[in-house]
């Protein structure tokens, strides 16, 4: 995979880049990441790139002609036709789903604006998809486009040193993920569950369902009417709902 980045301050790119798994997947050559400071596309002397609003307004707007021009050069320079991702408050809320969708495109090139915004013309005649990491307002797009491509470079293939990770994350099969235990089985008094310590792994697999179950009707319950359920996923979820009313009571 190719990701691209525009950005006006590609040094708050570097250091995520070159760190911990994103760092790895880089030195495997399963991903190529790279800042472009759009600025080196404003086509004057000063670097320009934003411009009062037409009709008035307080803020400046990031000007159409320096974008479009670095991602036709990215263009240029590939033969695989790319989603274009604007990052941006109005955009759709980026979920696990989408993580796994992008994960399958050989080029993403993300735009990451700054200032009041961008020309609307941007939006309508460049981008592919716009996505939104929450609904609250930041400085600027880089920390979005991060929080975005680190979701979707984990799950490439050959990535993560443990290749079922990915599958049994939270959200990936529609539930919150299951609790985890590693040693010493027990630490100031706290045991861990016994059935993890069993040997069992048919019993050790339904227990993790019923946990994960579990946590999701405790924390996410709307998570539930999204997913299909079993018949057996059902009883395990009235019997959860039975023992809280008795613990409340």
């Amino acid at each position: 995979m190719k990701v691209d980045v525009l950005t006006l301050f590609p040094e708050m790119l570097d250091g995520v880049f070159r760190s911990s798994i994103l760092g790895k997947a880089q030195e495997k050559d399963i991903v190529s990441l790279n800042a472009v400071n759009f600025r080196d596309y404003s086509g004057n002397k000063h670097g320009t790139v934003d411009d009062t609003p037409y009709g008035g307004g307080g803020g400046m707007v990031l000007k159409p002609d320096p974008i479009f021009s670095a991602v036709e050069d990215l263009l240029s320079q590939t033969s695989a036709p790319p989603r274009i991702i604007l990052m941006c408050p109005q955009g759709e809320t980026f979920t696990q789903q989408k993580a796994e969708e992008l994960s399958a495109e050989e080029h993403l090139i993300f735009i990451c604006g700054h200032y009041e915004g961008y020309d609307e013309r941007i939006r309508e005649h460049l981008v592919t998809d716009e996505l939104s990491i929450g609904d609250y307002v930041l400085t600027g797009g880089e920390l979005p486009a991060m929080v975005v491509i680190d979701s979707v470079v984990r799950l490439l293939p050959g990535v993560l040193g443990n290749e079922t990770s990915a599958v049994t994350d939270s959200f990936s099969t529609g539930l919150l993920e299951y609790p985890h235990y590693t040693r010493p089985a027990e630490f100031r008094g706290w045991k861990v569950p016994d059935i993890l310590l069993s040997g069992h792994h048919a019993n050790i697999e339904i227990w993790r369902h019923e946990q994960a179950l579990k946590r999701t009707l405790q924390r996410r319950p709307d998570l539930l009417d999204k997913i299909i359920l079993s018949d057996q996923d059902r009883k395990v979820i009235k019997r959860l709902q039975q023992e809280q009313q008795e613990s409340r009571s």
